[in-house]
């Protein structure tokens, strides 16, 4: 399976400067499977240690941060050598908060060793008092994977060639193509488990089994790592997101949840499930302009899954409805279409993400995008419709340097608007370096 990330491991490891990695990301989007794979193919061998597995290291790090003593420990437990060419991986590292302190003496000490750790309920653990190396470390942030990247698994690589050639007449001539594997991505979405089921024999109910079985971890870790307090809340607002964004303003509104429900009862639990990768929150900017962080109002937010496949998942979706369309199901394929925008959107993290509303009116644009120095109006259309009132508002009132509407239809430019095709929204950088 290809990741896209694997370029970014690559070049860490060639860095001059090189620091301890960390890999953050939800439970199941390929952590593990990534830095091993990276382990076996770019090193002689890969020291792996998974915390939450191995109890007898827990202690290795309560005394000391002496690295020497460490390499010992740790070649003691493998049976391996650790060298210059050797991979050393901590896995669930948040299970060992004393690990976490440990990578900046790896960087002060012994920055010859090459280490990446990663955790499923690492942004958890650093909002617990854990004392975190500070700019002895660097981040990486790993997603399910992409529609280019689901495009590569199922064999589809040529058709990926295509779009990042930019090569829009093309790219039409092939677009039953794209859109029948785009409406499989909306089932599958992109766990890396579930998109290797599909792989093996395109069996949806064998998928969908894989994906119910990811959402149930989600909620036994809400049981097993949530302060006891919160985690009824946690789970009332977890459920709550298929119907929050089923509307047709997807604005988040804690009464949906339960009745007379306000912001500061459900606080923690949203940060909870921030920390943990599984929901993103989109930021209203009350007007579009650099840095756009200066104008968020945070008071107003949308929550995203962290994956398509999930949502249709809860949303009991069977695939039958979502590949041959049904009419009842107009309202949801607009947010599950938004969902993918957002996926793909937040895949690179090269873009801030937001989105605008005015201020005394129903104009809502889906993203507001900033990559290098520009502010891009995004319009997300589920289907071939082109009428995007809410970024003719947009555009008239900010007059932007260029605005793109998201939808079925064919590529066009039509001055500074571009509509560009959704199986194409991966692409999206492409337009800039045009």
């Amino acid at each position: 399976m290809k990741r896209e990330k694997f370029n970014e491991l690559i070049a860490w490891k060639k860095s001059t400067s090189r620091k301890p990695l960390i890999i953050r990301g939800a439970r199941q989007v390929g952590k593990t499977w990534l830095m091993k794979e990276f382990g076996n193919t770019q090193y002689t061998q890969t020291v792996y240690i998974n915390f939450e597995k191995n109890k007898r290291l827990h202690s290795l790090f309560v005394d000391d941060f002496d690295i020497k003593r460490v390499i010992i420990a740790l070649q003691a437990e493998t049976g391996l050598t650790i060298d210059s060419n050797t991979l050393i991986v901590f896995d669930e590292i948040q299970a060992v908060p004393e690990a976490l302190t440990a990578l900046k003496y790896f960087q002060e000490d012994a920055p010859e060793y090459h280490i990446i750790a990663a955790g499923s309920l690492l942004g958890v653990a650093l909002h617990s008092g854990i004392s975190f190396p500070v700019g002895k470390v660097v981040f990486m942030d790993l997603y399910p994977l992409t529609y280019l990247e689901f495009l590569n698994a199922v064999g589809e690589s040529a058709l990926v060639e295509i779009l990042l050639q930019a090569d829009w007449k093309l790219i039409t001539a092939f677009k039953s193509k794209y859109i029948d594997r785009l409406r499989q991505y909306y089932f599958v979405g992109g766990m890396p488990e579930a998109v290797l089921k599909f792989t093996e024999n395109s069996n949806f109910r064998e998928v969908r089994d894989i994906q119910k079985q990811i959402l149930e971890t989600y909620e036994q870790d809400f049981s097993k790592h949530a302060p006891v307090g919160i985690v009824p809340r946690i789970r009332m607002l977890w459920n709550s997101i298929p119907a929050q964004l089923a509307k047709e303003n997807r604005k988040f509104i804690y009464g949906l949840i339960k009745k007379g429900s306000r912001a500061k009862n459900y606080e923690l639990a949203l940060s909870w499930l921030i920390d943990c990768g599984q929901v993103h929150k989109v930021s209203r900017v009350s007007k579009p302009a650099i840095p756009l962080k200066a104008y968020e109002d945070r008071s107003a937010f949308k929550l995203f899954m962290v994956d398509v496949g999930l949502l249709t998942a809860m949303g009991d979706i069977d695939a039958k409805t979502l590949l041959e369309g049904n009419a009842i199901f107009s309202e949801f394929k607009g947010a599950l279409t938004e969902q993918y925008v957002f996926q793909q959107l937040k895949s690179t993290d090269e873009y801030v993400i937001y989105y605008w509303s005015a201020d005394q009116s129903t104009a809502e644009v889906d993203f507001v995008v900033q990559y290098k120095g520009v502010v891009v109006p995004v319009e997300v259309k589920a289907e071939e419709n082109l009428q995007a009132k809410s970024l003719k508002v947009y555009t008239q009132k900010f007059n932007p340097q260029v605005a793109l509407r998201t939808s079925m239809s064919d590529f066009r430019k039509q001055d500074r608007l571009i509509n560009i095709p959704l199986y194409g929204i991966s692409d999206l950088k492409l337009l800039f370096t045009k």
